[in-house]
Protein backbone atom coordinates (compact mmCIF):
# COMPACT_ATOMS: atom_id res chain seq x y z
CA UNK A 1 0.00 0.00 0.00
CA UNK A 2 1.22 3.38 -1.13
CA UNK A 3 0.97 6.68 0.90
CA UNK A 4 -0.93 7.75 -2.44
CA UNK A 5 -3.27 4.73 -2.39
CA UNK A 6 -4.03 5.45 1.36
CA UNK A 7 -4.35 9.02 1.37
CA UNK A 8 -7.07 8.41 -1.67
CA UNK A 9 -8.86 5.60 0.51
CA UNK A 10 -9.10 8.41 3.21
CA UNK A 11 -10.23 10.81 1.19
CA UNK A 12 -12.26 9.48 -1.93
CA UNK A 13 -12.61 5.58 -1.36
CA UNK A 14 -14.09 4.43 -4.76
CA UNK A 15 -11.37 6.55 -6.42
CA UNK A 16 -8.37 4.17 -4.59
CA UNK A 17 -9.77 0.73 -5.70
CA UNK A 18 -10.58 2.00 -8.67
CA UNK A 19 -8.11 -1.05 -10.48
CA UNK A 20 -9.13 -3.72 -7.96
CA UNK A 21 -12.50 -4.96 -10.43
CA UNK A 22 -16.16 -3.09 -10.92
CA UNK A 23 -17.07 -5.29 -7.83
CA UNK A 24 -14.34 -3.56 -5.46
CA UNK A 25 -15.88 -0.26 -6.68
CA UNK A 26 -19.43 -0.68 -5.88
CA UNK A 27 -19.07 -2.44 -2.29
CA UNK A 28 -17.14 0.65 -1.42
CA UNK A 29 -19.62 3.36 -2.96
CA UNK A 30 -22.12 1.57 -1.35
CA UNK A 31 -20.70 1.63 2.17
CA UNK A 32 -19.27 5.47 1.64
CA UNK A 33 -22.55 6.38 0.87
CA UNK A 34 -23.94 4.67 4.39
CA UNK A 35 -21.35 6.13 5.61
CA UNK A 36 -17.43 7.56 5.24
CA UNK A 37 -15.95 5.43 7.57
CA UNK A 38 -17.06 2.07 6.57
CA UNK A 39 -15.47 3.01 3.20
CA UNK A 40 -12.67 4.58 4.36
CA UNK A 41 -12.38 0.46 6.50
CA UNK A 42 -13.26 -1.06 3.23
CA UNK A 43 -10.94 0.63 0.77
CA UNK A 44 -8.15 0.01 3.09
CA UNK A 45 -8.65 -3.72 3.70
CA UNK A 46 -9.13 -4.28 0.09
CA UNK A 47 -5.71 -1.92 -0.47
CA UNK A 48 -4.15 -4.27 2.00
CA UNK A 49 -5.66 -7.73 0.32
CA UNK A 50 -4.27 -6.97 -2.75
CA UNK A 51 -0.77 -6.78 -1.88
CA UNK A 52 -0.41 -9.85 -0.40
Amino acid sequence: MGCLRVLLAIFFPPLSVIDKGCGSIIIVFLLTLCGWIPGVIAALIILNNSNR
